[in-house]
């Protein structure tokens, strides 16, 4: 992996293009035409090369101004204010984790979830969230031994703070509680408060109550437990994916760049982002849930997108460095090209995660939070704190070069530059094969994309269960044990919550319509309360199966006789049919916001009104892979020895909602890099073919390398031992590794190819808004040049001999910037 900085042979012309001079002609410091050397002698008394500023240029230079005169102004003070606010992030985002939640699935508005909240403050005894599992070893649990000790702990239970609704077998004698070999019996209770205050009960009680006790051994489960269990482990999963990608992502910088001090800045960049979404997250939580699993996304993205941004400003600096430029006029034309096209995709991955708020889930909606603020930052901290860092390094960026004995014998000059001409040559060489078989790869490419995701239509969506811990989880050996050895369906019963004023003769006309509805195998009930009763049901199929979820769709469509009661239902299946039709319900927005936002920003950026089709086309493609894999792998079971999960059959509804907003977003990031680039040149010659060559010869390198190191970083995510955040790790790294290798490198050449210059058609109303608001990262092509190749026309290729390179003039009839 090595930057790229351009096909061979070109003539770099990089620098701040100026007005021209007295006699009309540009100055050499910043002109068309102007050589390298020609620019580095006149610049000398601009800057020196360690950044420090001297004396204006001279004249006729462009003057540095907006953005640029801003960060670069007082570079030593803006990195120390950096550093107060990070360790001030710290601080405030300190303990974040404990106060988020490891649910979110359920849709709030739902039938299932007033059903829940009701019977939860009717009838805590029928919403269990705490089950002591009581091992009586060798004895029954009916011994008069065990069953004095089971009322002891029973009793101190009682007493504890935040506990209510307390039940047992040895209570009750209900068969439900004891398990069907006689050795093993349920405690059952109700932790009150949120799920930040249920687990901290928890944590207050667990010591007390579990493990040896006089003759039984006691276990904790419930669904409390689990979801402390897991937030527990996902906290400690998340330390050591950060232990492993931090070094492992810092060698591969070091091959990227060879220059130690180079690879640090990205790593800088994205610990920054990662303390200040933290500190985000942290302010949140007083306002509304946030789910633990976001952490993991504010981690990835933290790393992976400020790696992304900071490699691709940090090539651009080194690349003018190289060219020629003092240190002033290198950050001034990086950030006016680099950094805009950072900022552009930035915008580009938070609007597409930003689609994840349209659902209720908070599940879903803290992965937005996390995103949005992780990529705003990210592209913050590359724009502000990278420049600075330029304007005190100067050419010491490139010191400590590592790889100085890879380059004994070669050429002397730059390692970095030798190492991008090299690579830009292959990718260059690489992108004509590709568009001299432009039909044969467009074709076997996208039906073998097509193949990969096969395995998603027959997908089935589930419930997040105890089987997203790791196997040895204390709560998941209880709710086996419950599962495996307990009768009926535990944890896969129906509440049918009854409201109203009813008479006996009512409550059994509905418990006898009940009774007779297809998939019932017995119905309890009714517990009665004040205005308000509840029936328990159970199921005959799985807990969260077909038939189970007809039944509930079947129950709320039964009559109950009397125009006074009115019913709903909760339960598992009850949560998976609402979760379902609120993703059903919102995805069309979500999936409409990602693309005509998409489509303009795309437009904005090309001025084409194919291109941007072509990415959303292109794009949803590059996902197909990671979809296919989900299903044939997490659900189907496949590897799952030597992944180290459980498979349930199934997929939890909201993960690939998420799995496809953050992989369509980071797929864009992509995307922005290499259009913003073959629209430079496109601009500048309108020569489609060599444009689209330019543009994968420049970014081809740094796509692959900035995938392959945000690969390494989903993988280490998905080393975790919870099932889901597992999927979305390992998920979201082949998506990535696909849309770079396959989509970037084989499709979209391909399909330029074959489109031709009618790519860059527009009509005129939209090419008139695109030269009035549009973007790009280039510098606008000379009047003089001849070139027609803006947005919608294909003219001419500009008379320039073909350098390859991007005049500093803008386009007639266009305004011209002065600052950054």
């Amino acid at each position: 992996m090595s930057e790229v900085n351009g096909p061979p042979g070109s003539a770099r012309l990089s620098g701040p293009p100026g007005p021209s001079g007295p006699s009309g002609s540009s100055s050499a410091s910043g002109s068309p035409g102007a050589s390298s050397s020609s620019r580095t002698s006149s610049s000398s008394g601009t800057s020196s090369s360690s950044g420090r500023p001297g004396p204006s240029g001279p004249a006729g230079a462009r003057p540095v101004g907006g953005w640029t005169r801003f960060v670069t102004a007082r570079p030593r003070l803006s990195l120390l204010a950096a550093l107060v606010i990070t360790a001030l992030a710290v601080f405030a985002g300190s303990g974040v984790a404990d106060r988020m939640g490891s649910g979110g699935w359920q849709a709030p508005d739902a039938e299932s979830s007033y059903a829940t909240e009701a019977l939860e403050r009717e009838f805590p005894a029928s919403q269990p969230n705490l089950l002591l599992l009581v091992d009586s070893g060798t004895a029954s649990v009916d011994d008069p031994a065990v069953a004095a000790e089971a009322a002891r702990i029973t009793e101190r239970l009682t007493g504890e703070p935040g506990i209510s609704g307390v039940t047992s077998y040895w209570q009750t004698k209900a068969p439900a509680l004891r398990a069907e070999d006689g050795r093993e019996a349920l405690i059952a209770a109700r932790i009150g408060g949120d799920e930040t205050e249920a687990g901290e009960t928890l944590e207050r009680i667990a010591p007390d109550f579990a493990g040896e006790s006089g003759p039984v051994t006691v276990s904790v489960g419930g669904p409390v437990a689990v979801q402390h269990e897991m937030q527990t482990i996902i906290q400690e999963d998340l330390l050591r994916a950060e232990l492993i990608a931090l070094p492992v992502t810092l060698v591969l910088l070091v091959m990227v760049f060879g220059s130690a001090v180079a690879a640090l800045l990205p790593l800088l960049v994205g610990i920054v982002a990662i303390l200040g979404t933290n500190a985000v997250l942290r302010g949140l939580t007083e306002f509304t849930d946030v789910s633990v699993f976001a952490m993991n996304l504010t981690t990835a993205l933290g790393l992976g997108l400020a790696i992304d941004y900071a490699l691709f400003i940090v090539r651009r600096f080194r690349e003018e460095l190289d060219a020629g430029a003092d240190t002033r006029t290198a950050v001034g034309t990086t950030l006016r090209t680099a950094g805009r096209t950072v900022l552009f995709s930035a915008l580009t991955v938070a609007v597409s995660l930003s689609a994840m708020l349209v659902f209720p889930q908070y599940f879903l909606r803290s992965f937005a939070y996390a995103g949005i603020a992780v990529v705003l930052l990210a592209a913050a901290a590359a724009l502000i704190l990278l420049p600075a860092a330029f304007m005190l390094l100067g050419h010491r960026v490139n010191a400590l070069d590592l790889r100085r004995l890879l380059r004994r014998g070669r050429r002397s000059g730059s390692g970095a530059a030798v190492a991008a001409e090299e690579s830009g040559k292959g990718w260059a060489r690489f992108a004509r094969l590709v568009m001299r078989r432009a039909p044969v790869f467009a074709i076997v490419t996208t039906v073998g994309l097509v193949l990969l995701g096969l395995p998603f239509l027959g997908v089935k969506f589930g419930t997040a269960d105890d089987r997203q811990l790791p196997a040895g989880a204390e709560s998941r050996v209880v709710q086996e044990h419950i599962r495996d050895g307990f009768p009926g369906s535990p944890g896969g019963g129906l509440e049918l919550l009854v409201e109203g004023e009813g008479t006996p003769a009512a409550y059994a006309a509905l418990k006898e319509r009940v009774e007779k509805a297809p998939g019932v195998q017995r119905v309890d009930g009714p517990v009665m309360g004040d205005a308000v009763a509840y029936f328990s049901v159970l199921p005959k199929g799985e807990a969260v199966g077909q038939e189970t979820q007809q039944l509930v769709r079947d129950l709320r469509a039964l009559s109950t006789g009397s125009g006074s009661l009115d019913t709903s239902v909760t339960g598992a299946a009850a949560v998976l049919v609402d979760s379902k039709d609120a993703i059903v319900d919102r995805l069309p927005w979500a999936i409409g916001i990602i693309v005509v936002v998409t489509l303009l920003l795309v437009f904005l950026l090309t001025g084409s009104v194919l291109i941007p089709i072509q990415a959303v086309v292109l794009n949803a493609l590059s996902l197909t892979a990671m979809f296919g894999a989900v299903v044939w792998v997490f659900q189907d079971g496949n590897l799952s020895g030597v992944l180290a999960f459980t498979s349930t059959g199934d997929i939890e509804t909201t993960l690939p909602v998420l799995m496809f907003c953050v992989a369509f977003g980071l797929s864009m990031d992509y995307g922005v890099f290499l259009l913003s680039r073959i629209k430079e040149e496109y601009d500048r010659t309108g020569d489609h073919e060599r444009s689209v060559t330019f543009g994968l010869s420049r970014t081809g390198g740094l796509i692959t390398a900035a995938a392959v190191i945000l690969a390494v970083v989903m993988v280490a995510i998905g080393t975790s031992r919870v099932t889901n955040t597992k999927m979305l790790g390992l998920g979201i790294a082949l998506a990535v590794l696909m849309d770079a290798m396959v989509v970037r490198s084989l499709l979209v050449p391909a399909v330029m190819k074959l489109t031709g210059h009618a790519t860059w058609w527009a009509p005129r109303p939209l090419r008139a808004f695109h030269q009035r608001f549009g973007l790009s990262e280039g510098e606008s092509a000379p009047a003089a040049s001849g070139a027609k190749g803006g947005s919608g026309d294909p003219g001419k290729p500009a008379a320039d001999g073909g350098t390859g390179e991007i005049p500093g003039a803008a386009r007639e009839g266009e305004k011209v910037t002065t600052g950054a």
